[in-house]
């Protein structure tokens, strides 16, 4: 398990890496993942600069992003951590009702972690994290530790894909067959 490798990278979020991820991936044709924008209201306009100084969420936004892999329908959300405790908070209980639905479709569904004080990018397979889910709604822990991780899940950068995730979903779909 080597760290990933931001080298040059510093300052970056990983919405942009993930974006520049699926750029490449759609060029090499491995793979056709959309953002999905979130609905928002303006309330106030700058004219002057065409800017929006103001706004509200329309509605809840399910996953970050959308789409197909060779076939295969996936959405997955991008999360970072600061810390070695993922707090089950920053999923929202209408996304995982989205994954689960998605998933009674025939996808797979995923989160992307990057604990950015390791370096380390980890792929959670939808299973794993409905565990930690349950086990929260049952009473127990509110977060997950990295300690609980599956290790072949971390992902490595490879060139010019930062974001190797159809490493795992590769990894994930083994697991199903």
């Amino acid at each position: 398990m080597g760290t990933w490798n931001t080298r040059g990278l510093r300052g970056s979020t990983l919405e942009s890496l993930v974006n520049r991820t699926n750029e490449q991936y759609a060029r090499k044709g491995l793979a056709l993942i959309q953002k999905v924008p979130t609905p928002i209201t303006p309330v106030r306009i700058d004219k002057e600069h065409r800017h929006i100084t103001l706004a509200y969420f329309e509605q809840k936004s399910t996953v970050d992003y959308i789409g197909a892999v060779q076939g295969v329908p996936v959405c997955f959300d991008a999360k970072e951590c600061a810390v070695n405790t993922f707090p089950l908070a920053n999923v929202h209980p209408h996304q995982i009702q989205f994954m689960r639905d998605f998933e009674r479709q025939g996808g797979v569904s995923f989160l992307l972690i990057f604990f950015n004080h390791l370096g380390r990018l980890y792929y959670l397979r939808l299973e794993k994290l409905l565990e930690f889910w349950e086990r929260k709604e049952a009473g127990g822990r509110k977060s997950f530790t990295i300690e609980e991780l599956e290790p072949e899940f971390y992902l490595e950068s490879r060139g010019a894909v930062l974001v190797p995730y159809l490493d795992g979903l590769q990894r994930d779909l083994k697991l199903r067959d």
